[in-house]
């Protein structure tokens, strides 16, 4: 158990702050930990949706992912967003070579939005960088891509698809029901043999929710490096992540999807604002 981990994001970016890198700095800081980040992409996008997305070489990508290794050690790493099968193999072979001890995927695929962030062509050298992962942390949508299957339409499926792909790469996975109906919000953690953690919260009724998985995984990350397992990087994520969702509207970013609120527990404790219920 780390203190305060020094947690690495390989990720695209999101100028409006809600997403992407700028969300996975946010999360790992409101849980205590020292982020870092390698761009795998420039996004340009808002609340509202994604305009253009620009890669840079994916031998840019390797220097900076080499800039960090070679000088700090790294307790943990999210990765993110990848666009294309050259960032993927470049990802893949320095995972291979540095072993970070903690390696937490969210397989970025669609956006909130619904605009594609992984080309399709890329979608089999992003299943085999799977199995480099500790925990995979996919939305219902990336969960059905990811294992070939129709889109789950009930909490029961999509556990059953996630105790398949914990199988198949023979690693932790992370059942996400946000995107389920229903007065409570399940998430299971579902190890490779196939039994799993279910955990519940009350399903917070917001629109502003642009972001929620990149924030989370990083906050997985971050609380399993710090807290020793992850049960407990779990329900300690998802009271956090409870509290962002609750005071997100107090933010008012944007016109479409607004982000979360990811330092809305600091800023209550703090008592250097009065809008935060």
């Amino acid at each position: 158990m780390i203190a305060h981990p020094r947690v690495l994001s390989i990720a695209g970016t999101d100028p409006s702050g809600g997403a992407g890198i700028q969300a996975d700095l946010k999360s790992i800081a409101a849980n205590r930990g020292y982020g870092m980040a390698a761009v795998t992409a420039l996004v340009a996008q808002n609340t509202q949706g994604v305009r253009s997305v620009f890669a840079p070489p994916a031998s840019f990508l390797e220097e900076q992912l080499y800039a960090v290794s070679d000088d700090v050690t790294i307790d943990a790493v999210k990765i993110g967003m990848l666009f294309n099968a050259e960032i993927v193999e470049v990802v893949h072979h320095w995972l291979r070579d540095v072993a970070p001890p903690i390696v937490v995927i969210d397989p970025v695929m669609i956006a909130t939005s619904g605009d594609r962030l992984l080309q399709e062509d890329t979608e089999a050298a992003l299943r085999a960088l799977l199995s480099a992962a500790d925990l995979i942390t996919p939305n219902t949508d990336e969960l059905a891509a990811l294992t070939q299957q129709p889109l789950p339409s009930s909490w029961e499926d999509a556990l059953q698809l996630g105790q398949q792909l914990a199988h198949d790469k023979n690693t932790y996975v992370l059942v996400k029901g946000g995107h389920l109906t229903g007065v409570t919000v399940s998430d299971a953690l579902v190890e490779p043999d196939g039994t799993f953690t279910q955990m519940e919260m009350p399903r917070v009724i917001t629109h502003n929710t642009h972001g929620t998985g990149c924030s989370l995984s990083s906050a997985l990350a971050t609380n399993r490096a710090r807290l020793g397992s992850w049960t407990n990087a779990l329900d300690t994520s998802l009271r956090w992540m409870h509290s962002s969702l609750t005071h997100a509207d107090v933010l008012e970013v944007g016109r479409g999807h607004g982000p979360i609120s990811h330092m809305a527990e600091l800023w209550s404790a703090s008592g250097t604002i009065s809008d935060v219920p």
